[in-house]
């Protein structure tokens, strides 16, 4: 097997397309490799950012009409955009879904979703087999076991994906502060879903507006 490096197997937001698959409550209810409140969060947080860098984004459902729709934290980033619900358990295999994707024509493929071992799984292998690069997003998916993430994620790596989480790609996306363009729309999915890092941006901005308190002469 090959693993590409150097500069140029970094993702890029020109050339990505991000499919989010399953997030529903049916799946989410049965979640047991993460926090279920952090999952939610890490893929609003992907949604938002993808948004901000311009990339192209494929929402997917399956059977909506028994497991759910789609958390409405992430169809509110993308509100007027039409949810592909499918049948196939294997993304991959759903024609319209593909259709989608290579519409955009990125190569780069980034996906998350639920759960890990299935419907994260089956279509990144596939569309490995078919020539993508495939990215899956770790902390924006889940299983219903650690185990079962976690083997998933190997079986994965084994056949050739890459794994990140989701604010590694949005540095990625974004590679220097200096473009603007994008850096203000990240700072604020940094504030919204970053944590610590959002709270110590704010912070900054509390001491950069607090004027310096002078010695009584």
């Amino acid at each position: 097997m090959t693993f590409r490096n150097g500069l140029a197997s970094l993702l890029r937001p020109e050339d990505s397309v991000l499919v989010l698959i399953d997030h529903q409550p049916y799946q989410l209810a049965n979640l047991n490799s993460h926090e279920p409140q952090m999952v939610v969060n890490n893929a609003t947080a992907l949604a938002k950012a993808a948004k901000a860098f311009g990339v192209p984004t494929i929402l997917t459902s399956v059977i909506a009409e028994r497991g759910g729709l789609i958390f409405s934290q992430i169809t509110d980033v993308f509100p007027d955009q039409e949810v592909i619900d499918r049948t196939l358990i294997n993304t991959w295999e759903d024609r319209k879904v593909v259709e989608a994707v290579k519409a955009t024509g990125r190569k780069q493929l980034v996906i998350a979703g639920l759960w890990t071992e299935i419907c994260v799984a089956m279509p990144a292998i596939q569309a490995l087999g078919e020539g993508w690069d495939v990215t899956v997003i770790t902390d924006a998916s889940g299983g219903v076991s650690v185990e079962a993430h976690e083997v998933a994620i190997q079986r994965m790596i084994a056949a050739g994906a890459n794994m990140m989480t989701w604010l590694a790609l949005a540095g990625e996306w974004q590679r220097d502060w200096a473009r603007t363009e994008t850096a203000n729309g990240l700072t604020e999915v940094l504030m919204q879903h970053a944590a610590g890092s959002g709270v110590a941006y704010l912070w900054e901005q509390q001491l950069l507006n607090t004027p310096v308190p002078t010695t009584a002469g």
